[in-house]
């Protein structure tokens, strides 16, 4: 029998987990972004020391709802406040299953009185559309897919320009003078005749902004910020280096979503299509479990306690008010010991081979779970990894318990796979521990 929904998808395996290992996919990229404009290092040091420009135009939905409506449906499914929420402002909404588990985020732009978009990772989207088919929403939506599933060219352009020079950059090609926005706070403003929105924002700490337009100005205004910032020292980012720049700002991508188990979850399965991402999910890392919960995660430990408003009914929002009045784990970055690093390499030489640690991102799946550990006990589960050329170090996402999640303490990650299970994505290898120093998220100094 075909599969159709992900219900069908689940049903084909006696164990989700054994499902999502053996995907064999790992870490594809970005559509129609190469893995390097010049070179990753060169574009990791220049969101550092001068500016940098990536395109957002291929990897993420935008999804637009319209309708007397639209803001009471993101209110009733997002953990966050919406009371000073206004035209002209947008944050990240966080969506979460009801016991709680994070599902997906995205940016969440208020364009006008009743017209809203989504944009980022489909999962949030995907849990939002549901809501308003099976829901009593006024609404119009419209989605525009992600360059891996569209035909043809995206309706809009979105880049981002980020760094040092960023401001001064968007200064100099905006017709007009640069508005004074507040951080996630956007207008319209023109560009060599054309008309752009501006978004106040920045990645890995440096400030900057997100902008988009009719996809037809996309080259037109592309050639203008290269020009332009030619002077400043700018970079394009290719998918290597502007992976890299989430797990310095602290921004933990592609967490499982939390919808493959769970009655209450039972008719999203039914209705979410075989063909989407959550259907093709893969899991990798050293984390060993047999119940799929273990690899879930939620908003509180991801860092979004502090979007969390509960003044107002959100799917999840009694197991998350549980929760917050008893934490028991947090996000954190972990520093990884250089010379345990150094080992991981060298091992390709002589020894049994560790798996191996691609830079700047060692992505083999699209949920990663490496094994936390404070001498025998099991602490939490590392995430993204990145290694950031400017600080010259490897570091990683990492859910801890709070007990050991003071900045200095150290850890340990198991690196690789457990035995029997390894993602076919993965090579063969032998397990290695690797010294871990608990640091602050984000791990750099916020300058945006």
């Amino acid at each position: 029998m075909s599969e159709s929904t992900l219900a069908d998808v689940v049903r084909s395996s006696d164990s989700v987990v054994d499902l999502l290992r053996n995907r064999g996919t790992g870490w594809a990229g970005f559509p129609n972004v190469p893995d390097e404009h010049t070179h990753w290092i060169e574009e990791q040091r220049a969101w550092a020391e001068a500016c940098s420009l990536a395109d957002q135009s291929h990897h993420m939905v935008d999804y637009r709802v319209e309708g007397p409506d639209a803001l009471d449906l993101f209110s009733d499914l997002g953990i966050n406040g919406f009371d000073r929420f206004e035209p002209g402002t947008a944050k990240q909404l966080v969506v979460a299953n009801p016991d709680g588990y994070f599902i997906g985020d995205g940016i969440l732009l208020y364009l006008d009185r009743g017209k809203l978009a989504l944009v980022g990772p489909p999962q949030t989207a995907n849990w939002i559309q549901y809501h308003v088919e099976t829901g009593d929403y006024d609404v119009r939506t419209d989605r525009d897919e992600t360059s891996g599933v569209r035909d043809g060219p995206p309706q809009n352009y979105r880049y981002q320009l980020q760094g040092p020079n960023a401001v001064d950059l968007m200064a100099e090609v905006t017709d007009e003078p640069l508005p004074d926005l507040g951080f996630f706070r956007f207008d319209d403003v023109s560009i060599d005749g054309r008309e752009v929105t501006l978004l106040r924002h920045g990645m890995a700490g440096e400030a900057g902004f997100e902008f988009w337009g009719p996809w037809d100005d996309a080259e037109a205004i592309h050639s203008t910020i290269l020009e332009a910032g030619e002077d400043r020292g700018i970079r394009q980012l290719g998918a290597k280096s502007y992976g890299s720049s989430a797990v310095v700002s602290g921004w933990v991508g592609m967490p499982l979503p939390a919808v493959y188990d769970g009655d209450a979850m039972s008719d999203y399965r039914e209705w979410l299509s075989a063909h989407s991402l959550e259907a093709h999910y893969s899991i990798a890392g050293s984390l060993d479990a047999e119940d799929v919960t273990d690899y879930y995660v939620t908003p509180i430990e991801l860092g979004y306690d502090r979007l969390i408003d509960f003044d107002h009914d959100f799917v999840g929002r009694e197991a998350l008010a549980a929760e917050a009045e008893d934490p028991s784990r947090t996000l954190v970055t972990l520093e990884w010991a250089d010379a345990d690093v150094v080992d991981v390499f060298a091992s390709l030489f002589e020894g049994g081979p560790a798996k191996s640690l691609d830079l700047p991102v060692p992505w083999r799946s699209t949920s990663h779970h490496d094994a936390v550990r404070d001498g025998d006990d099991l602490v939490g589960t590392s995430m993204w990894a990145a290694y950031t050329y400017n600080e010259r170090t490897v570091i990683s996402l990492a859910v801890v318990d709070l007990a050991v999640a003071d900045p200095g303490t150290e850890l340990t990650l198991v690196w690789g796979e457990p035995d029997g299970r390894r993602n076919p994505a993965v090579e063969r290898h032998a397990r290695r521990e690797i010294s871990a120093t608990v640091a602050p998220v984000p791990y750099t100094s916020d300058n945006r």
